[in-house]
C-alpha cells in the first residue's frame, strides 16, 4: 500500500471518527431534555423539550451563518464572522464535518441555560436569549480558546506565556461549554426570580419536586453515553498508535470521574440528609463529568477519580447555597454541576496534570492559568448573560404572569400538553 493510499486511509477514518464523536453529542440534547423534564412539573414538559428542540435547531443555523466565523476566524480577541462561508477555514479534516463537531458543542452550552430558568420563562424569550449564545457569548470565549486566541496562545512572548509560563487548557470543555452555560443560567435565574411558592413567607427554601424521575435518570444515562463523544471526540483523530492510546485514556478518566462524581454525592448527601437521595446522585454523575472533561486528557485514573470525587461534593454544597443562601431557584441544579463543577475541574487540572500540574512537580504555572482562565471566561459569560437579560426584561419582560406560570407553560405557550391524562 503506497503512502498517499495510507495518508487517504487514517484522514478517512479520522473523519469518521469525528462525525461519530458528533453524532454522540448531538445525542446529548435528548439526555438534558428528559433530565429538565424529569426535574421539573408536569404542567411544563412540553415547554421543556420544545425548548431542547429549538437550542439545537437555531444554534446550528446560527453557528453555521455567523458563529463558526468568529469562534476560528483571525485575531487575539475577536474572530472575523465570515458569514455563511466556510472557506476560510483551513483543516486537514472537512471543514464540514468539524462545523458539525463544533455545533454540537454551542448547542450543549445553550440548553444548560433552560434548566435553569425552566417553569417561568417566556418562550419567546428564551428564543432570544438563545440567539445571543449562539451568535456571540459562546463563539467570543470560545475564540479566545479553542479558536487561537490569547487564551491558548503559545507563542513565548503571548500574554499567557509571559504571565505564567503556560496556556489555558480545556480539552473538551469545562469552561468552554459547561461553565459558560452555568454561569449564563445562574444570571438568568437570578434576574428571572423563583418559582412561585419556592420561597416562603420565612424565606426559606421548599421543594419543588420534579415530576418523573424515570426520566430524569434515563436522561442523565444518554448523558454519560453522549460524554464518551463529548470528551473523547475531542482528540478529533482515531489513526495511529498515539490517537488510539488517547482516545481510549479519555475514555478511561471520563467514566471514573462519573462513577466517583455519583458515589461521592450519595455518600454526602446520604450522611447530610440521611436519605441516599436519586436526584442528587444523578447530579453528582453530571458533576463529574463536567469536572473531568477540561483534563481527561492529561490526569491519571486516580486523578480523574479524585476530581470526579471533589466535583460530586462540592455539587451538593454548591445547590444548597445557591437555594438557601442566594435564594436563586434553578429547578434542576444546572448552575452548580455546570458552572461550579466546569470552574472547579478546569482549576483542578491545573493540580492533577500529570506532567504539568502542582501535584506532580510542575509549579504552578498550569495552576495559575487554569485559574485565571475559567474566571476570564467566567466573567464574560455572566458579565454578557446579565446585560441580555436585563436588556430583554426591560424590553419585553423575561418571565410569564402569575396566572400562566400556576397553570403551566404547556397550555398557555404551546397549546398542548406532554401528557393526556
Amino acid at each position: 500500500m503506497d503512502t498517499l493510499t495510507i495518508t487517504d486511509l487514517a484522514l478517512s477514518l479520522d473523519t469518521v471518527w469525528m462525525l461519530l464523536a458528533a453524532m454522540l453529542v448531538f445525542f446529548m440534547q435528548p439526555g438534558f431534555a428528559l433530565v429538565e423534564a424529569g426535574f421539573t412539573r408536569q404542567k411544563n414538559a412540553a415547554n421543556i423539550l420544545m425548548k431542547n428542540l429549538l437550542d439545537f435547531m437555531i444554534g446550528s443555523c446560527l453557528f453555521w451563518a455567523v458563529g463558526f466565523g468568529i469562534m476560528f476566524g483571525a485575531g487575539s480577541f475577536f474572530g472575523n464572522p465570515h458569514l455563511f462561508d466556510l472557506s476560510f477555514y483551513e483543516t486537514s479534516l472537512p471543514v464540514e464535518g468539524f462545523l458539525i463537531f463544533q455545533t454540537v458543542f454551542c448547542a450543549t452550552a445553550a440548553t444548560i441555560v433552560s434548566g435553569a430558568m425552566a417553569e417561568r420563562t417566556k418562550f419567546s424569550m428564551y428564543l432570544a436569549y438563545t440567539i445571543c449564545i449562539s451568535v456571540f457569548i459562546y463563539p467570543v470565549s470560545g475564540h479566545w480558546t479553542w479558536g487561537g486566541g490569547w487564551l491558548m496562545n503559545g507563542d513565548a512572548d503571548s500574554f499567557m506565556m509571559s504571565t505564567f509560563g503556560a496556556t489555558f487548557h480545556d480539552f473538551a470543555g469545562s469552561t468552554i461549554v459547561h461553565s459558560v452555560g452555568g454561569w449564563i443560567a445562574l444570571v438568568g435565574a437570578a434576574i428571572l426570580g423563583p418559582r412561585i411558592g419556592k420561597y416562603g413567607k420565612d424565606k426559606k427554601s421548599k421543594a419543588i419536586p420534579g415530576h418523573n424521575l424515570t426520566l430524569a435518570a434515563l436522561g442523565v444515562f444518554i448523558l454519560w453515553f453522549g460524554w464518551f463523544g463529548f470528551n473523547p471526540g475531542s482528540q478529533l483523530a482515531a489513526s495511529g498508535e498515539a490517537n488510539r492510546i488517547a482516545i481510549s485514556h479519555v475514555f478511561l478518566t471520563t467514566n471514573l470521574a462519573a462513577c466517583t462524581g455519583g458515589l461521592f454525592s450519595l455518600i454526602v448527601g446520604w450522611v447530610k440528609y440521611k436519605k441516599p437521595s436519586l436526584s442528587l446522585t444523578l447530579n453528582g454523575i453530571l458533576a463529574g463529568l463536567v469536572g473531568i472533561t477540561a483534563g481527561c486528557d492529561l490526569v491519571t485514573p486516580v486523578g480523574a477519580a479524585i476530581i470526579g470525587a471533589i466535583c460530586g461534593t462540592i455539587m451538593i454544597f454548591a445547590v444548597e447555597f445557591i437555594d438557601k443562601v442566594l435564594k436563586i431557584d434553578d429547578p434542576v441544579g444546572a448552575s452548580s454541576v455546570h458552572g461550579v463543577c466546569g470552574f472547579f475541574g478546569t482549576v483542578l487540572t491545573g493540580l492533577f496534570a500529570s506532567e504539568a500540574g502542582l501535584f506532580y512537580g510542575g509549579g504552578t504555572g498550569l495552576l495559575l492559568a487554569q485559574f485565571f482562565g475559567a474566571l476570564v471566561i467566567g466573567i464574560w459569560a455572566a458579565g454578557m448573560g446579565f446585560v441580555v437579560f436585563k436588556v430583554l426584561d426591560m424590553v419585553h419582560g423575561l418571565r410569564v404572569t402569575p396566572r400562566i406560570e400556576e397553570e403551566g407553560l404547556d397550555i398557555y405557550e404551546h397549546g398542548e400538553t406532554a401528557y393526556n391524562s
